[in-house]
């Protein structure tokens, strides 16, 4: 099948300016790019003019792990014009799963990536998980990261301690089993268990293999907080002493206390670059951060598990303990309370409906709801949720995200959690770039724009073939409408698609055309060469 784009303004991801051209598809790839009349014959036209024609977008921290075999389809990635999006996100993910696991990891997971009784969890490696994407059919493509929680589970279990150098070495043998599975690097988040547990030797270790399949270490860090420089500096380390390349996830500094490090994490990340160490890190546009609302517990709590973490609820001393550990801090542990607050901690998504209206609920309503002072509210909706409740909270300043944004090492992300009222990332990240960074504000070119959501992401993740326009390249496409481009969902209203996003073309399929879905599988899961 042949497809003619004419008339279009071609932003083609390189940083090129911009210029009126014409791009011919042929099946999956693009075979011709002009900007002089394209004479062939063709199956179909799309009148471009007035619009920007620029490679579909990549979004490198998804999780869209669970949904994606739930509902292949994934409109709500495909509707802001993301066409590849990264999996295996926060070191906590599907596979490697062993079986004796499957129960407690499914509720570790719940908050992050939601849950289903639709799909066979018994697939144990991320050769099989990827089998099973490729066998149900995937709407947009899909690339997975190993998770070191997976890891860490497969090789020691759960439990709250540092692995010995025999264990380190059977991670190193998964991180390599499942790296020839076609994975493109290694992810961790070391504020989640059982990643939370380990030492750096033992991440250094592990990158040390990823390193010799060229891949990337993706982490959220230890910090993004109080000790954000100490965090930083662990994980350039990894990158100085394993040679891997470093991708810092959805970048921030939260809290106000904490603002006054970003001058001092921008200097980090230069005196990296100058070492010679590779660093990049993705940012989505909103200063408000989103994740499972079990991290407001102290890491102690999580220790062997969901199953071992809903028993300690049940301890009306050990909750004592846990609010004294909030109220008083961890040397080294995030503590979303302190810099977020009660009061701006909001519950998005639940397990069952008896607790669906406290969906939109911040952590003082809730207890206000209840009865009960707020620690103990929480505690409970987690006892109840078994852990599966997901959480927005509002740490920055839009200043902030603007000043990361312009940095060399940045690309988009949305980062968005897909489950019941979720953060307006998972809906606008990639229409917001244009509407509010590139029109309204004038942050960014059109061109700086593109890049930053095509190129530098298909850069840092090494995914070939995808990114720009250029004649061989995959037909990733998406049609922008600079007039009409805008993001629509908002924190109280959240599931709204955007506007403006008038095709999408994924390996040479059109998937949204005029604005229009079309219900189709145009996606492959991509594996590393």
């Amino acid at each position: 099948m042949r497809v003619l784009i004419k008339g279009g303004t071609i932003v083609d991801g390189t940083l090129q300016k911009g210029y009126l051209g014409n791009l011919l598809i042929e099946n999956d790839k693009i075979l011709e790019i002009s900007k002089e009349e394209i004479k062939v014959e063709v199956d179909k036209i799309i009148d471009a003019a007035g619009r920007v024609v620029c490679p579909g977008f990549i979004d490198t921290h998804s999780h869209s792990d669970l949904k994606i075999l739930d509902n292949p389809f994934n409109e709500i990635k495909i509707r802001q014009g993301i066409t590849t999006e990264v999996l295996g996100q926060d070191g906590i993910s599907m596979a490697p799963l062993p079986k004796e696991y499957i129960s407690t990891w499914r509720k570790n997971l719940a908050g992050l990536d939601g849950e289903s009784d639709n799909i066979d969890w018994e697939y144990e490696t991320t050769d099989n998980y990827l089998k099973l994407m490729e066998k149900n059919g995937v709407g947009l493509n899909e690339l997975y990261l190993v998770p070191h929680g997976n890891v860490r589970m497969e090789a020691i279990g759960l439990e709250d301690r540092y692995s010995t150098t025999e264990e380190i070495e059977k991670m190193c043998e998964i991180v390599r089993r499942e790296m020839e599975a076609g994975a493109y690097g290694l992810s961790t988040g070391l504020i989640y268990i059982p990643c939370a547990y380990s030492e750096t030797k033992e991440i250094i270790e592990m990158c040390k293999v990823v390193a010799e399949y060229d891949g990337v270490f993706v982490v959220h860090q230890r910090s993004e907080a109080d000790t954000i420089l100490k965090s930083m500096e662990e994980v350039i380390n990894i990158g100085r002493e394993s040679g891997v390349k470093v991708h810092f996830s959805h970048f921030k500094v939260c809290g106000k206390n904490n603002w006054q490090y970003i001058d001092g994490v921008i200097e980090l990340l230069e005196k990296a670059q100058k070492e010679g160490i590779k660093v990049s890190f993705d940012q989505y546009p909103y200063a408000a951060g989103s994740t499972m609302l079990g991290v407001v517990l102290p890491p102690w709590a999580h220790s062997g598990g969901t199953d071992k973490l809903l028993e300690r609820l049940k301890d009306k001393e050990l909750r004592k303990k846990m609010i004294y550990d909030i109220e008083h801090g961890i040397d080294g542990w995030d503590n979303f309370i302190d810099f977020a607050g009660l009061d701006q901690i909001f519950v998005t998504s639940v397990r069952t409906k008896e607790n669906e209206h406290l969906i939109g609920k911040n952590l003082l309503e809730i207890g206000e709801l209840k009865g009960k002072d707020p620690y103990n509210a929480t505690f409970d909706l987690l006892y109840e949720e078994e852990n599966a409740v997901g959480m927005v909270d509002f740490y920055g300043l839009e200043e902030h995200v603007i000043k990361f944004m312009k940095r060399k090492e940045q690309n988009v992300c949305t980062d968005g959690l897909l489950s019941g009222k979720p953060h307006p990332r998972a809906y606008g990240s990639f229409p917001k770039i244009i509407n509010r960074y590139v029109k309204e504000l004038n942050i960014l070119s059109i061109e700086e724009a593109v890049y930053k959501m095509t190129y530098k992401a298909a850069e840092a993740f090494n995914i070939k073939n995808r990114g720009s326009l250029e004649v061989g390249k995959h037909a990733d496409i998406v049609i922008v409408n600079m007039d009409t481009v805008k993001d629509k969902g908002t924190f109280v209203d959240p599931t709204q698609y955007p506007e403006g996003i008038d095709y999408v073309i994924i390996n040479g399929n059109v998937v949204v055309e005029e604005g229009q879905y079309n219900k189709i599988i145009a996606g492959k899961v991509i594996r590393r060469d």
